[in-house]
């Protein structure tokens, strides 16, 4: 029989996939579909971070840098002309995979501060290569000619209808992956190196192996981010690499909470809607972002996501004390509780 929570998850992830393919058809302006694609690359390189940021305690300011690797990669592998879409990214995702196993092996023996800041130096490393090898990169053009999208098994991208459902079913595999790497007991061994690292040490844990592990499927799952991203613009730009795409990333988890699973999807849609109405109704779309930022991170002192999952705990367990039930069991937060 399956675990409730495995069956929670199940649920959870058909409803996803029920509810990504049925909007465009429901609402068929072609703007909406649009919208969600970038919702889905941007929202898998933002929960990809957060499991650095909110399940290891580990804040990447370079985390771009594998995004804009799966762009590049991927993009470079479908105009040789000598791999299908699917092998691309399968090859994208392990050179990516490879790419952040070189730089985590490096950074993750680091203390916090010089962590963050050491990821942001080979971040912005990898940005001058792009801007410079410019006969394979294209320099500060992007990656030219576009990107094919020949037919496979099938199917063929060049529809703007498939092309989306592929990016739904891809979009909702990751967070399938990335939720069961969150419930798993890895999962729950990076949050006891986040709040009690010595006694992690203590109990025998590798960290710098088990840091280094989640470095690197975080990169794998950002670099598939850059894939459907470079597939939906047919090309690949260095914005992709640049420090202000891991800030973006950042906003995202601290808008939607990091402690929540889809914290940083909820992130993603209000940062896209934000950025949406700002650059319609003014023409100071940075400043209208950062003050409504800084009123929700000093106004609730946590992301949208976390505080409302928060307040759904506490009217429940007013309720079970209101109905005179102390001796009910305690209900588990949404957000992860502190391991001791």
């Amino acid at each position: 029989m399956m675990k409730p929570g495995l069956r929670r998850d199940a649920i959870v992830v058909l409803l996803m996939l029920g509810i990504f393919t049925a909007l465009p058809f429901v609402f068929t302006e072609p703007a909406l579909r649009d919208f969600l694609v970038y919702v889905m690359a941007y929202g898998l390189l933002a929960m990809s971070l957060n499991l650095l940021v909110g399940l290891t305690g580990l804040v990447s300011f370079g985390h771009a840098a594998f995004f804009a690797s799966g762009a590049y990669m991927f993009g470079l592998l479908m105009q040789s002309g000598r791999f299908s879409i699917p092998l691309a990214m399968l090859v994208t995702v392990l050179g990516t995979a490879v790419l952040s196993l070189a730089i985590g092996a490096i950074c993750v023996r680091l203390k916090e501060l010089y962590f963050s800041f050491i990821t942001l130096a080979f971040q912005m490393f990898i940005h001058s290569i792009i801007l410079t090898w410019v006969s394979l990169t294209g320099g500060d053009q992007g990656l030219r000619g576009g990107i094919p999208r020949p037919p496979f098994l099938g199917i063929d991208l060049e529809d703007s209808t498939t092309l989306y459902l592929f990016c739904v079913v891809v979009f909702i595999v990751c967070v399938a992956v990335m939720r069961q790497i969150w419930q798993s007991p890895f999962g729950y061994t990076l949050r006891l190196i986040r709040d009690n690292p010595n006694r992690a040490v203590f109990l025998g844990v590798n960290v710098v192996r088990m840091k280094l592990g989640i470095f690197v499927l975080a990169g794998a799952m950002a670099s598939v981010g850059g894939v459907l991203l470079a597939l939906f613009v047919s090309g690949a730009y260095p914005d992709f690499a640049f420090w202000t795409t891991s800030g973006e990333a950042i906003f995202m988890i601290m808008l939607g909470g990091s402690q929540l699973f889809f914290g940083p999807i909820i992130g993603t849609v209000l940062l896209r809607l934000l950025e949406h109405f700002a650059t319609i109704y003014t023409a100071h779309n940075g400043l209208v972002l950062g003050i409504v930022i800084l009123v929700i991170v000093l106004g609730l002192r946590q992301g949208v996501g976390d505080y409302v999952a928060d307040w759904l705990r506490r009217r429940k367990e007013e309720k079970l004390e209101s109905s005179g039930k102390p001796d009910a069991a305690p209900t588990e937060t949404i957000t992860e509780r502190k391991v001791p």
